[in-house]
């Protein structure tokens, strides 16, 4: 038998498409209509029955982007009793299994039935699908069920010391995910016990009072079944909303343990995080901001650096993501490793969000991340456009349009989002906190290889290593007497400066040079070249990177650079960390981040008045004494280098183009 539907239009209050199945297996999916209580879908399709006692079971879903769609009710009808040759109109009551008491709407079904000319029957039917109008609400089940409370933005980060499955002592680890019918699967490591994950992905929220997150952890074994590591869970209603926690978890049944981060994030139907609820605009939460960061608590947890609060409101002229020339775009707000996201606005290329975000700030060197992203329900969201704004350059209580930038940061892409961004620190615990070590972000891009980004990072070495070499053959030329008259101020500065020289000046000299650089940019005179320098680079990068990637296909060049391909990273990254480590030693005297050159002047200023005073061998004696008693005063102290870790936060040359300092 033949089996023709069509779909035309249903009622509801989600995302919905229908699966029809016979004898277990599935003979027709509709499409999808987002977003609509009246979608139309005018779909067709004939199907071969062979055995008319089989029953067609009618199954109706929600898609949810990411995830396993969720369930909204089936029925069955009866082939059997169908009336040949004749359109019926079928009425069957959805309903759940589980809660067969539960009324989940109606379906109206078109059938037609026409025998075949041959032995066997066929079945002909056109079929017409829609939720009745006194069937359209949502019973509390299906309210519960379709409606989720949030989202559970989790980062699986690593796992250590997990128990060795395989007999050269290693194992292949991954870990399964499970909250209620969800699930997720990691990638797999191969041959490590201290696999790196660095894996991001998100879960949706349907109970109130929160959910347990089961996790499992195996060994991938080709060929057979895989073993079993160990488990561990998580219980969500242990958790705040709106906050990041850092999670290691033991695995029972095993060995080792697994670090995550998990995030509560409250969903657009129940969130109370819109434009109407503003912190900043009642007067008594910011009176307790204000105090809660002014100096008078400057040593009260020094980890609390400060209070960001984020309004992302709208964005306009978004790029077309979709083949019917529009998209389906949410946003993505990431400060470190805390990760947020707002709803989905479908069919739209001018979407409004409304949505304020908060964030505690623990480091002000921070840089606030916002992504839009178009929700593809086949594969992976798409990336549309991305800002990246430091915290210290923040203009309070601005609405402000952003320019979308590609992944890199390095040229615009379409559309501008725009935000309302809001700071409030202590200036005492922020400085403090820059001579701490700088948090490590776990979710980032993994190093490529790049002909272009090769040349450039040797480029910007090679300028640093003339600044030094030009230095040298200038104090030269004073030797030679190039200059008689420019020899002779050397001279005499040469015998001034060894005559009368103490420690003390080091610093003193450092200071001058900081507050010389600051009155020639605040007279105008400022020689700050790298954001030219740069950005002549980086326009020309998308398309050599496109044209080397064209290259590479015909001339085969990643082929032959793989046998070397962690050299050629690794040389790559050297390149970089050079260069980088000299621009933001000059990026520091040439005042690119303000508040990182005052914390320089006021340091200097501190280093030469107890130079001046104190006898050297009392400072060094007093760092030894420090340094060899530091791990019996506090044995887990992480050791850091406070200069390294102040200049961490200067820009290199390259961020100060990428991100908007």
């Amino acid at each position: 038998a033949y089996l023709c539907i069509i779909l035309i239009f249903v009622l509801g209050t989600s995302d919905p498409y229908v699966k029809f199945k016979i004898g277990g297996k599935e003979i027709f999916r509709s499409k999808t209509i987002h977003k609509t209580l009246n979608p139309v879908w005018e779909e067709r399709s004939s199907i071969i029955i062979e055995n008319l006692r089989e029953q067609l079971y009618v199954k109706v879903f929600d898609y949810d982007f990411g995830l396993q769609d969720d369930f909204m009710g089936s029925a069955f009808l009866d082939l059997s009793s169908l009336e040949q040759n004749r359109p019926i109109n079928v009425t069957l009551s959805l309903k759940d299994p589980h809660y067969p008491d539960q009324d989940l709407g109606t379906i109206l079904l078109s059938v037609l039935l026409t025998p075949k000319e041959q032995q066997r029957d066929m079945v002909r039917f056109s079929l017409h699908l829609k939720f009745q109008t006194q069937s359209i609400r949502l019973s509390d089940l299906h309210r519960k069920a379709q409606l989720w409370r949030g989202i559970v933005s989790i980062t699986l980060i690593e796992g250590r010391e997990l128990k060795a499955m395989d007999p050269n002592g290693l194992s292949d680890p991954y870990v399964k995910f499970r909250l209620g019918h969800q699930k997720y699967k990691s990638k797999i490591m191969p041959k490590t016990l201290n696999p790196q994950w660095r894996e991001q992905f998100d879960l949706h929220l349907y109970e109130e009072r929160g959910g347990i997150i089961d996790i499992t952890v195996w060994d991938k074994d080709a060929g057979k079944k895989d073993d079993f590591i160990g488990r561990c869970q998580v219980d969500l209603s242990t958790l705040s909303k709106e906050q990041t926690h850092k999670l290691q978890l033991p695995l029972e049944e095993g060995e080792g343990y697994l670090v995550l981060l998990v995030t509560l994030t409250a969903s657009a139907t129940v969130s109370i995080s819109d434009l109407s609820i503003n912190a900043l605009e009642d007067p008594k939460e910011q009176e307790e901001l204000l105090k809660r960061y002014s100096l008078v608590r400057m040593f009260h947890n020094i980890k609390d650096v400060g209070f960001l609060q984020v309004k992302v409101i709208r964005a306009e002229g978004l790029m077309a993501a979709d083949v019917t020339g529009k998209s389906d775009p949410f946003c993505v707000v990431e400060l470190s490793n805390d990760r947020l996201l707002t709803h989905t606005v479908y069919k739209n290329l001018n979407p409004e969000w409304n949505k304020i975000f908060t964030f505690n700030i623990k480091d002000i060197h921070s840089v606030l991340e916002v992504s839009v992203y178009d929700e593809d329900r086949d594969r992976s969201a798409d990336f549309l456009g991305k800002v990246a704004i430091p915290l210290l350059s923040i203009q309070n209580g601005e609405q402000k349009a952003y320019v979308l930038k590609n992944k890199q940061l390095t040229g615009p892409t379409k559309g501008v989002i725009y935000l309302e961004i809001d700071v409030i620190f202590n200036a005492v615990k922020a400085s403090l906190r820059t001579l701490m070590p700088k948090e490590q972000k776990y979710i980032e891009e993994e190093n490529r290889i790049s002909k272009q980004l090769l040349l450039r990072n040797f480029m910007r070495t090679k300028r640093c290593v003339m600044v030094l070499i030009n230095a040298v053959y200038y104090i030269n030329s004073c030797f030679d007497w190039d200059s008689p008259p420019r020899s002779l101020a050397a001279f005499l500065l040469f015998l001034f400066v060894t005559w009368n020289f103490e420690f003390y000046m080091i610093p003193l000299v450092l200071l001058l040079l900081l507050v010389w650089n600051y009155f020639l940019i605040i007279s105008g005179k400022d020689n700050r070249q790298h954001d030219t320098v740069v950005e002549d680079m980086l326009e020309d990068e998308e398309e050599e990177d496109d044209r080397d990637d064209k290259d590479s296909e015909k001339k085969g060049f990643m082929n032959k650079l793989y046998a070397i391909q962690e050299v050629c990273v690794s040389v790559q990254n050297i390149l970089d960390e050079v260069a980088s480590f000299g621009e933001r030693i000059k990026n520091t005297f040439n005042w690119t981040v303000p508040f990182l050159s005052w914390l320089g002047i006021v340091a200097l200023s501190v280093f030469t008045v107890i130079l001046y005073f104190i006898p050297l061998r009392y400072i060094v004696l007093v760092w030894g004494i420090n340094k060899f008693t530091k791990k019996l005063r506090s044995p887990y102290a992480i050791d850091n280098n406070e200069l390294l870790d102040f200049l961490s936060r200067v820009p290199s040359d390259v961020q100060a183009v990428c991100i908007c300092f």
